[in-house]
């Protein structure tokens, strides 16, 4: 037994917070402390008590609901502010390894160059939570053009970050093979590779996204759970999929939290994460998230336990095998 076991069987929440965990999907200032954000703004940012019905809905709930937390501070203020208040919200909740960080689009509002805003969020990083692993994650849009996402990318890249990069926004907007340039470009610099994928579309799509991308880890991906061939891809070729399992019932994708397919990729040896995706919009931390799954009998104190572990190891320079565009086994730099 481990403190972690111990703390879900006995359901205490603060002896779970109390144990190392990883946060490895999340859109960093939308995972904001919510009192710290009440002390400083006036406003209490309740979250959703109802499933939404698209992503459409999410937006407009966003604008009503958080936008006028910082309707007060100018652009750049109200930034740091929602990015203190996800350092902090790391900090509360148990997190020692954290992946979040900006979409190139913001350098176009204002904000300062990528190398303002970089040295920015380190220094915001240094001073709130130095005790947490920071992993940075360059993200876009799937809604941008191609040519305006690679002129914002440009300027990110030419710093030499080191970090993740993502794609979020509507599986549908554009093909994902669109995007396959930049992300060559991603990986020539270094960066792991990451995509929101198999939210709201197929085991398919899963799967030729991590192909055509070459990517080291999904963002979602629970639709990859309708296919045991892709299934068996994804664990052959260590392929993690960083999960949300309230976020995933919030949006319309799962019908409850028992009814949740993180078990049976876990089963299917696919490796998994436990993660918040927005914890203004869905109210759970991840120490919440894992207690959740046990007191919904998804999964046992020591299968979660090993869920833990798996978002503490990076996954980097362990010779792993990886699928290259042509879905044959490659190896990882």
């Amino acid at each position: 037994m481990s403190a972690f076991t111990d703390a879900l069987e006995a359901g205490d929440l603060d002896a779970v917070r109390a144990c190392p965990k990883a946060d490895l999907h999340n859109h960093g200032p939308l995972c904001g402390h919510r009192s710290f954000l009440r002390e400083h703004t006036g406003v209490d940012i309740a979250p959703l008590t109802a499933p939404l019905r698209s992503m459409d809905e999410m937006h407009r709930w966003f604008a009503a609901k958080i936008a006028p937390a910082f309707a007060t501070y100018d652009k750049r203020a109200a930034w740091l502010l929602g990015w203190e208040a996800a350092f902090l919200q790391a900090l509360a909740d148990g997190v020692t390894r954290i992946e979040f960080g900006d979409d190139v689009w913001a350098i176009t509002q204002g904000l300062g160059g990528a190398a303002e805003m970089r040295d920015s969020l380190s220094n915001l990083h240094a001073r709130v939570a130095p005790q947490v692993e920071w992993i940075p994650v360059l993200g876009m849009s799937r809604h941008c053009s191609i040519e305006a996402l690679d002129r914002w990318l440009s300027p990110f890249l030419e710093l030499g970050l080191t970090g993740s990069f993502d794609l979020s926004g509507d599986e549908l907007a554009q093909p994902i093979e669109v995007f396959a340039p930049l992300y060559a470009k991603a990986k020539a610099a270094g960066l792991r590779l990451k995509a929101h994928v198999g939210e709201w579309g197929t085991a398919d799509d899963v799967r030729r996204a991590v192909e055509l991308l070459e990517l080291d880890e999904v963002q979602h991906g629970i639709a990859a759970a309708d296919d045991p061939a892709v299934m068996r891809f994804l664990a052959d070729n260590r392929i993690r999929l960083n999960i949300c399992p309230t976020s995933n019932v919030m949006l319309g994708r799962v019908e409850n939290l028992a009814a949740h397919p993180i078990r049976k990729l876990f089963h299917a040896g696919v490796v998994v994460t436990v993660n918040t995706d927005d914890v203004l919009f869905f109210g759970n931390g991840v120490s919440e998230e894992f207690l959740a799954l046990h007191r919904a009998g998804v999964l046992t104190a020591h299968e979660l336990d090993e869920i833990r572990t798996n978002g503490l190891d990076d996954m980097r320079g362990t010779g792993q095998a990886g699928p290259d565009r042509n879905g044959e086994q490659s190896k990882k730099p």
